[in-house]
């Protein structure tokens, strides 16, 4: 990879973002998993995170962009490119009920903001890893509530065109952990924003609470995992199908379906990309013998 020519292109707003060379994959995913990524840019805005794109574009270099990194595993081999993390573009606003949020901003700090301010209809993102832009990406949800339940609108920058552009609800083509985002031409979510109810806050803290009281005792949250590797199957709880073929705990190397919630793997230490890969073929073959049924990744491959 040409990093010195990439970062030739972006000069003009160095100060807004910073960068890294070589940097392991495991400090960057939530699964602690990965090789070196060739170049990481942290944007502290959305100029910056636009020239970032248009530089690769122009070099022709592999480039994605990803938020918590909490839903992916980077290859073992690494990553030959450029990987534009937005965790540093936080900003959020309140306006009446219409809660605004930068892409980079984590969800669970939108949960809090609302509360704080007494607006209810983002409690389900509490103790969600991940961030805005994901969070839309994917159409995030939990506990019956998804964030097409509460979106308006977002601004998008629209890869293949070089514009930003202003999404309404129904642009959004909101599906089962789909969204226009996930389709082409490629678009990178730059903000949201959410219509909100007045509510009590004493009420909404309990709520939050609540369900991440319900996520510690279900989920295996003391271990490294990308969360729920696969995506619920129409009619199943794809857990209980995990556990009903005889799946839970099973291991290869240090990737192991968790013992505690069949829906994660968990990295008990030592695990590989390969690992988990393995491990997911495995599941998803067993299912494919046992059941018929094709279980599609949630979990992202880069």
């Amino acid at each position: 990879m040409n990093t010195k020519a990439l970062l030739s292109l972006t000069t003009s707003v160095a100060a807004d973002f910073d960068y890294a060379e070589g940097v392991l994959g495991k400090s960057l995913t939530s699964f602690k998993i990965g090789g070196p990524v060739a170049l990481v840019a942290w944007p502290k805005s959305r100029v910056a995170l636009i020239s970032l794109l248009r530089a690769a574009l122009v070099c022709g270099e592999r480039c994605d962009v990803v938020g918590a990194c909490t839903n992916l595993l980077i290859d073992d081999s690494g990553y030959d490119g450029l990987l534009i993390v937005t965790s540093k573009m936080r900003g959020c606003s309140i306006n009446g009920t219409i809660f605004t949020a930068e892409c980079g901003l984590p969800v669970e700090y939108a949960a809090i903001a609302a509360r704080d301010a007494a607006l209810s209809g983002l409690e389900f993102f509490y103790g969600i890893p991940g961030t805005i832009g994901g969070a839309v990406t994917m159409n995030a949800g939990a506990y019956s509530s998804e964030v097409s339940c509460v979106l308006i609108s977002s601004e998008a920058y629209n890869c293949e065109t070089g514009e930003i552009e202003k999404l309404s609800l129904p642009e959004h083509n909101f599906g089962y952990r789909m969204s226009v985002y996930r389709m082409a031409p490629r678009r990178v979510v730059l903000s949201a924003s959410f219509s909100l109810s007045r509510g009590d806050r004493d009420t909404i803290s309990a709520y939050m609470n609540e369900l991440k009281k319900q996520r510690w005792e279900k989920q295996p949250l003391e271990y490294p995992s990308a969360g729920s590797v696969f995506k619920r199957y129409p009619g199943y709880f794809t857990a209980k199908l995990i556990e009903e073929a005889g799946l839970k705990g099973v291991r290869v190397g240090g990737a192991q379906v968790s013992e505690k919630h069949a829906g994660f793997i968990i990295n008990t230490g030592d695990a590989t990309a390969a690992d988990v890969r393995a491990l997911i073929a495995i599941i998803t073959e067993k299912i494919r013998a046992d059941r018929g049924i094709e279980l599609e990744r949630e979990l992202i491959y880069l």
